[in-house]
């Protein structure tokens, strides 16, 4: 198949979604849709503020959608007069099954972690506050459980001692930008099995999860050597 017939929907919500959809973009595949979070409330007027997505869906003509919820049937529907191929998921949210099996190609994700490490909502943060030396992107089929599908690609990306969260994310962005283009070119070309996470797993017990970050998280425990409180404020840095 030529990669102008191969009619791809994009999932993705913040400015590291962007990068992904700009290049696919850039590099003249179809996107035929986007989906991203519906518009929510911010700031001190509570003005309803449009996610990075959509805004550069927005600037660049893309069609769009925002559904509240991923089952309702008018959502549903509407995705399937896409009529996509393939589906590719940047930072967007959980997908039922009758969503990411809809594309005869099925549905990839960027996953900003060396998986099966960090899975969850929190990788970049999770690997600086453990004292990582490296990370880096995973591109993987969605399937039933979270973070948990078949790899297809993985990029590298060492960790600095000066580097926080807010310089990883940026390096693993632009990098994962370049990892979705070459997936995506990969699975044209027929060259693409997949690796079973289950494969790279010796021991359950060596899996490092990479929750959510709550207030919780953020408190500094003194009793805590230099280090450790050093990369607590750099997983944590600029923000949480």
């Amino acid at each position: 198949m030529n990669k102008k017939d191969l009619r791809i929907v994009f999932m993705g919500t913040p400015d590291f979604a962007v990068a992904s959809l700009k290049n696919l973009v850039d590099n003249n595949y179809t996107i035929a849709g986007v989906i991203t979070m519906p518009d929510k409330p911010a700031g001190r007027g509570h003005k309803l503020q449009y996610s990075a997505v959509k805004q550069y869906a927005l600037d660049n003509n893309l069609p769009l959608l925002q559904p509240e919820k991923l089952k309702d049937e008018s959502f549903l529907e509407s995705l399937k007069s896409w009529k996509a191929d393939l589906q590719i998921v940047v930072a967007f949210r959980m997908l039922p099954e009758v969503v990411w099996n809809m594309p005869r190609f099925g549905t990839f994700n960027l996953h900003a972690s060396l998986l099966p490490q960090y899975r969850g909502a929190a990788p970049i943060n999770w690997a600086i506050i453990n004292g990582e030396k490296e990370t880096g992107v995973t591109t993987f089929f969605l399937t039933h459980e979270i973070d948990t599908g078949k790899i297809i690609l993985q990029k590298k990306v060492p960790i600095m001692e000066e580097d926080n969260a807010g310089i990883i994310h940026d390096k693993l962005m632009n990098i994962g930008a370049g990892l979705v283009c070459k997936t995506v070119d990969l699975l044209l070309e027929n060259k693409i099995d997949g690796i079973p996470q289950d494969n790279l797993i010796s021991d359950e017990n060596e899996l490092k999860p990479a929750p959510k970050i709550f207030k919780e998280t953020c408190k500094i425990d003194w009793n805590k050597s230099s280090a450790s409180i050093h990369n607590l404020i750099r997983g944590l840095s600029p923000h949480p």
